[in-house]
């Protein structure tokens, strides 16, 4: 058996913890893991991790790459699929099973599962039965997890069971996100799950599907993966649920209850801290009610005589909202990106294929940044036309290239580079790399940079 995990998605309804260049699945929420360290995880107690495979877009690779390596250090390149544009779960669904098919070469009768990176499960052990169940008697059917609900929830998905079979139920229908009276009458009638969009099936199996009900995307999927890749980018854009699985007649759910929760809002966020009793002791609330506070970097937040907010605090910005108004967040999203704001895009810590970094203080003529590189990793052979830059070695050992000079730096020692001069930065060592970086110039951009030598690929 197999697994996809999708991890591709930008998440913007948890803004500001989650951007474009750092979305929802990369966080760490309430615990030491992100989301997708915990899903991949929870995957390595039904098969190996060598069978764990992930999909995401270009500007997310090393995310997933150095998150994964931090849990699993084993992991190879050819186990991320890359997309070669973001279009929703159907085309990157068929993306990874041609992958499998073809460069794997796994048998087409075989059980893959797919999953969403970004979702809370707190009974993982039930989570596990589950999925083992499933594929051990998916078959030649499209399957699903519905999950049992337990409010009338609207921002979810619901699938209606139809005859029950051995250990799952036909589906009936897939039907959209209700009203709050259709959504309580769907829950008194026992006949509904919520809809996880987790999907088991084998390749075989989605290759008939896909042929019945998607035809354009089935003509993609038939070429060589090479051929798929490159028409890729022109597909329509459309989730599983559309392509296929509320027009198929061969779809079936494995109900469990688990504890589970997609993480949409900050309302849902402080449910999840709530159960797992992981709200931030630095949080001084007088004579305050029904206020949640979270902050990533666990400042000191102290509210007096106010009710009903949530209150979010990131490195660069700060969201304050009424509770129940979660979904409102994404007004603020299409606002910031209509006017053009940094800050929809990017957050101060910035994932590098090297490792990464972290912008501490930014002025008009200066930028200090906290920059970790992995072991054996290394910055490009680069130099900066418009600003100098001083390194301090905080942790670690490294190795510095600064013109003709070539260094080893040890902690609390440093080095000045002055515009113009190439320069590379490697940690030869077994342990991160930490720097402090102080910036200096009249122009302090990240395009201000020319590379001579690059281990990644870049420009």
């Amino acid at each position: 058996m197999y697994s996809v995990i999708l991890c591709g998605g930008s998440g913007t309804r948890l803004w500001p913890l989650s951007r474009k260049n750092f979305p929802k699945q990369f966080l760490k929420l309430y615990d030491d893991f992100s989301l997708l360290q915990e899903t991949f995880l929870r995957v390595q107690k039904v098969m190996p991790a060598e069978n764990i495979f992930l999909v995401t877009n270009q500007e997310n690779y090393f995310n997933v790459f150095n998150q994964i390596r931090d849990i699993y250090p084993q992991i190879k390149e050819t186990q991320i699929i890359t997309e070669p544009a973001s279009l929703n779960t159907a085309p990157a669904i068929a993306l990874g099973v041609r992958y499998l098919l073809e460069k794997i070469g796994i048998e087409k009768t075989e059980p893959v599962i797919f999953l969403p990176a970004d979702h809370y499960i707190s009974k993982p052990e039930i989570f596990v039965e589950i999925v083992k169940t499933a594929m051990g008697k998916v078959g030649g059917h499209i399957g699903t997890i519905g999950i049992t609900p337990l409010a009338p929830e609207t921002g979810f998905g619901y699938i209606k069971k139809g005859q029950k079979e051995d250990g799952y139920f036909a589906v009936d229908a897939f039907v959209e996100k209700p009203s709050k009276e259709l959504a309580e009458e769907y829950l008194s009638s026992g006949q509904y799950v919520w809809n996880s969009g987790m999907y088991i099936f084998s390749g075989e199996t989605f290759a008939g599907e896909l042929k019945k009900h998607a035809p354009e995307l089935s003509a993609a999927f038939e070429k060589s993966y090479a051929d798929f890749s490159q028409e890729f980018p022109s597909l329509e854009a459309q989730a599983i649920d559309t392509a296929i699985s509320e027009k198929s007649q061969n779809v079936v759910v494995f109900e469990g209850d688990f504890g589970w929760s997609d993480i949409g809002s900050f309302d849902a966020l402080a449910d999840v801290l709530t159960e797992k009793e992981a709200l931030q002791e630095r949080h001084v609330l007088l004579d305050s009610k029904n206020v949640f506070v979270h902050s990533s970097t666990n400042r000191l937040i102290a509210t007096i005589g106010v009710q009903d907010l949530v209150v979010v605090e990131n490195n660069d910005c700060i969201l304050i909202h009424k509770r129940g108004r979660s979904e409102d967040v994404k007004k603020v999203v299409n606002y910031l990106k209509e006017n053009n704001y940094k800050e929809i895009d990017h957050n101060v810590e910035i994932q590098r294929p090297w490792g990464k970094y972290e912008v501490l203080i930014e002025g008009k003529n200066h930028k200090v940044k906290k920059i970790t590189v992995y072991p054996g990793s290394s910055l490009s052979l680069q130099s900066h036309a418009q600003r100098s830059e001083h390194w301090v070695v905080v942790k670690g050992a490294a190795q510095v290239i600064n013109g003709d000079k070539q260094l080893t730096l040890h902690e609390n020692e440093s080095t000045y580079i002055q515009a113009g001069t190439k320069h590379r930065l490697s940690n030869p060592g077994k342990i991160n790399l930490e720097i402090i970086e102080v910036q200096t110039g009249d122009y302090l951009e990240e395009d201000d940079i020319v590379r001579y030598e690059d281990g990644y690929g870049r420009k």
